[in-house]
């Protein structure tokens, strides 16, 4: 019975993908959220069978049964991740019908933050919408559900936001955007203010590591711009599942 448990929220991810991919899309092109879905190159509305997440893409070998314009990797990589995504709550949450209303939770918090990831990623943006819907429902659900006092999310939501507005204010706006300001306050509402201070330092080392490659490779110079949300996303990600973890291993050595 568990492996149709995880099968079937692998599927649902792999759903909530697919749905992201087009989310993202629409919301970009300023297009209806309730049409049925149409290729990008040629404006045809695809068949079902031709939108099943992940296999479509291969049975389709990349490309569009109308126009044979290629199909980005993008869409079937967004689904797979978004299916693993939601199977961790799956397992690092206890066994009980009591965990079942925590997992719905995260997996608003995975869809939001995979949302705001790849917005970012591709445009370089985080939208408000995206930011405070889900901040005032995860800060009453986290009160109500005891499961984060409400001094701890207010203190790192000012640890959050209070740390990016500093930059934006000492840069004028060159080092940050605004985005990042609304984002660390999501993060501090989400996770507390000590794993808030742990997802921040993952985000940094994360963003060093890979600026660093994309320095040696060419990809970018020193002027180029990096969308530094989607190392927030990750940060935010690794310290809500594993952050009191991390942080009790670092105390126990300072002891």
């Amino acid at each position: 019975m568990d492996y149709i448990f995880y099968l079937t929220v692998f599927i649902l991810g792999l759903c909530f993908g697919s749905f992201l991919n087009a989310l993202v899309y629409r919301l970009h092109n300023k297009k209806s959220l309730w049409l049925r879905s149409e290729c990008p190159q040629c404006q045809r509305e695809i068949k079902w069978y031709d939108n099943v997440p992940v296999l479509s893409f291969f049975i389709l070998k990349a490309k569009c049964r109308n126009c044979q314009q290629k199909i980005s990797w993008q869409y079937p990589l967004v689904e797979l991740a978004l299916g693993i995504l939601f199977l961790i709550p799956a397992l690092v949450l206890p066994n009980e019908i009591q965990s079942l209303f925590r997992m719905f939770g995260q997996w608003l918090i995975i869809f939001v933050l995979a949302f705001i990831f790849l917005y970012d990623f591709k445009y370089q943006e985080i939208l408000d919408l995206s930011i405070w819907p889900l901040a005032v429902l995860v800060f009453l659900f986290n009160s109500l559900a005891g499961w984060l006092f409400i001094k701890d999310m207010l203190i790192g939501g000012v640890i959050g936001g209070g740390f990016f507005l500093a930059q934006y204010l000492i840069s004028r706006g060159k080092w940050i955007g605004g985005g990042d300001i609304r984002l660390g306050v999501l993060m501090g509402v989400i996770l507390g203010w000590q794993n808030t201070i742990l997802a921040l330092f993952i985000a940094y080392v994360w963003g060093a590591v890979v600026g660093i490659i994309l320095l040696l490779i060419k990809k970018k110079n020193f002027n180029s711009a990096i969308p530094f949300g989607t190392f927030l996303v990750i940060g935010t990600l690794v310290a809500m599942w594993w952050g009191n973890e991390v942080v009790g291993w670092y105390l126990g050595l300072l002891r």
